[in-house]
């Protein structure tokens, strides 16, 4: 294990008296130009220019069933209820997301690692890169609620300690997503604009924020207008279809009141070279199973 560098400078300053809008000051795309990996130039260029890259099949038909098997193993568990990990659906009191499962689970371990992941990271953000964050999301059908609008990576620098937006996400479907079940939205070009919200954090914030945000919600005002600019994107496909996308991106989903599930794997990957310091915006630092200390690089 690796430990956090001292504290750098404030590029993204959030959580204070009133709501800011910042261009970015980072780069999208931090390989070279050229840089080998799995990713084509055209679709490195799209990633750059609209914040994600969507992948029809990024694992098999074979290899989603053994990961939802997995799913349903942990989810099932009834020590995994008792687990700091698990956060339960205040509705149903169901298991909605687990986290760290890289570390709990030797399958979605293997997942992390697989070329196909981590080869895309790499090349997103030009260096070895480490988990920041992973986990399994349950949205079953007839009620299962939505994350609201949120840029992970304002949470994650103001609770965190991420210095730098060099930090990539991908959701990986395991059950089809429907334009009805509470898919993934994105605004196209957001990644680019950063929205430091306005209040301060509580502390402990993370216990009520993993079931409903509070702070680090941008205002209505400030929602409308980066939809107006940039329009919203909603995600659809098949089991094993996948969805990167850049740590600023505004995104986020609605409620499922379907019938048909909607479960995902959720990896966040970050450089080695933006390890976390101390938070920018939060008296305490959140638990390392939601933003990891150990900046070991995934091999």
């Amino acid at each position: 294990m690796t430990t956090a560098p001292e504290r750098t400078a404030d590029l993204y300053p959030t959580r204070g008296t009133e709501e800011v809008l910042l261009d970015r000051k980072d780069p999208v795309v931090w390989s070279e130009p050229g840089a080998a990996g799995p990713i084509t130039a055209d679709d490195l260029a799209g990633f750059e220019r609209d914040g994600f890259l969507a992948i029809d099949q990024l694992i098999t038909p074979d290899e989603v069933v053994g990961y939802r098997a997995e799913l349903e193993r942990l989810i099932n568990d009834p020590a995994m209820r008792q687990n700091e990990r698990a956060i339960v659906e205040s509705r149903s009191q169901e298991i909605r997301s687990i986290f760290e499962v890289h570390k709990i689970s030797e399958v979605f371990a293997r997942l992390a690692a697989d070329p196909r992941v981590v080869g895309r990271a790499r090349q997103i953000l030009g260096s070895e890169v480490y988990v920041h964050q992973s986990r399994i999301n349950v949205k079953p059908g007839f009620g299962a609620t939505g994350f609201y609008w949120h840029s992970d990576f304002e949470t994650w620098h103001a609770e965190d300690g991420l210095p730098n937006m060099r930090t990539v996400s991908v959701s990986i479907a395991l059950t089809k997503n429907h334009d009805t079940n509470g898919g993934l939205m994105i605004m196209p070009g957001s990644h680019r604009t950063f929205l430091g919200c306005a209040g301060a954090t509580p502390k402990d914030n993370y216990k009520k924020s993993l079931q409903m945000q509070d702070a680090g919600t941008p205002s209505d005002e400030a929602l409308t207008k980066l939809a107006s600019e940039y329009g919203i994107r909603l995600f659809t496909g098949e089991a094993g279809s996948a969805t990167w996308f850049d740590c600023n991106a505004m995104h986020g989903s609605g409620d499922n009141i379907t019938p048909y599930p909607r479960s995902n794997v959720f990896l966040v990957f970050n450089s080695v070279e933006n390890a976390a310091v101390e938070p920018f915006a939060a008296p305490v630092r959140r638990p390392e199973f939601i933003g990891a200390r150990d900046f070991t690089p995934v091999t």
